[in-house]
Formats: C-alpha cells, sequence, structure tokens
C-alpha cells in the first residue's frame, strides 16, 4: 500500500472521494485505507455471508461495527461531538464487496442481506474463470449470472457494479440489465479507451 496515502491525500479539498480496493479481507489493511481518508472500501473475494460481515464491521464505528477510532481525523471538529462525527463517517462510507466466485454467486441473496452494503462489484475475469467460462464474456452461462447478480441487487437497492467493462459487452448493455457502478483501469496507454468508455457510460 505504499504512496497510498500521498495518493489519497491529494483529494483533498477537490470534488474527488477516493475509493481504495484493499488488497484482501484484513482489518488492518482497511482501517489503515480508512484512517488515510478513504471514503470507500473495496475488497475483492467477498464469497459469503460471514465474509460481508466482516467487511461491514470493519469499515464501521461502533456501534454500527468495530473500526478502530484511534486514526483520529482532524474532519472531526466540523461536528459538534465524536459521536456525531463517527454517525457521519459510517453513513457516508461505500462498502464495496468484490463478487468473483460461484460461491459468492451462489450466495448473493445471503451476501446482501448484510446491513450496510452499499454496491456489488464484479470481477469480471475472476468471476467468468470461476463459473468455468474463463474470459468467455459473451457466453449465456455468464450472462445468466450477471443478471441474476443485478436482480438480486436491484431486490434490496444496492447498486451492481463491474470493475471494467468486459471486451464484447457493450456498456449499454451493462447499463440495461441494471448495471450502475463502473470503474475503469488507469494507465498511459489507456487513456483513449477510458474516455470511450466514459462516453459510452455516460450516452
Amino acid at each position: 500500500m505504499k504512496g497510498l496515502a500521498r495518493a489519497v491525500g491529494g483529494t483533498r479539498g477537490t470534488d474527488a472521494s477516493p475509493i481504495v480496493r484493499v488488497g484482501d479481507l484484513r482489518p488492518d489493511q482497511i482501517c489503515y485505507a480508512l484512517d488515510i481518508g478513504a471514503k470507500g472500501i473495496v475488497v475483492p473475494m467477498v464469497n459469503n455471508k460471514a465474509e460481508a460481515e466482516a467487511m461491514v464491521n470493519w469499515c464501521k464505528y461502533p456501534f454500527a461495527g468495530a473500526r478502530s477510532s484511534a486514526g483520529m481525523r482532524g474532519e472531526w471538529g466540523e461536528f459538534s461531538d465524536y459521536r456525531e462525527y463517527m454517525d457521519a463517517v459510517n453513513e457516508q462510507l461505500l462498502i464495496i464487496p468484490m463478487i468473483e466466485t460461484q460461491e459468492a454467486l451462489d450466495g448473493i441473496e445471503d451476501i446482501l442481506s448484510v446491513d450496510g452494503i452499499d454496491v456489488l462489484l464484479v470481477g469480471p475475469s475472476d468471476l467468468s474463470i470461476n463459473i468455468d467460462v474463463p474470459l468467455d464474456y459473451t457466453n449465456p452461462k455468464y450472462h445468466a449470472a450477471l443478471d441474476k447478480i443485478a436482480a438480486a441487487c436491484k431486490d434490496v437497492g444496492v447498486a451492481p457494479g463491474m470493475f471494467f467493462v468486459p471486451p464484447g459487452i457493450p456498456p449499454a448493455e451493462l447499463m440495461a440489465k441494471g448495471f450502475r457502478f463502473f470503474t475503469l483501469p488507469w494507465a498511459g496507454w489507456a487513456t483513449e479507451g477510458i474516455k470511450s468508455g466514459l462516453k459510452s457510460v455516460r450516452g
């Protein structure tokens, strides 16, 4: 996570809300990302209800969770007391588990029953591999999985999302399925692709 504090700090005073993808479902990584100012947390490979509950628990301050309050941030001074600050952070924080396995797909309703989840983010490559259609993004089985995720999210008011727009699937098609949250990879060579992707998503 080297350099993360500088990257997150660079968003202060702007309209950007930094969202951090940690490496694993670990309280130390989640706490560190939040303490340096992340406004959202993405955790990969959340496979079941117990893991979703652990993620929410480590993201939220008491009494909604068990996040440490040792990393006091100066912004709490904008509130009348620290309790008000913790409640506001709990309310505003985006909690985004990634769905990438057959286990997660099978238990999607149980995962979504956990209070506090804002977005379910599909990891397109890993999901395709785990449901035995590796990188075959036009396979009917793959689309059935996406439809299942989108429908389950709609039932409980959670936004379904894609970690990237898979090749062969127009962004408009994903939006028609109900997907509303998209991330786009960043690299110098990808600048034009990002512009094209944003144009497609925005219509």
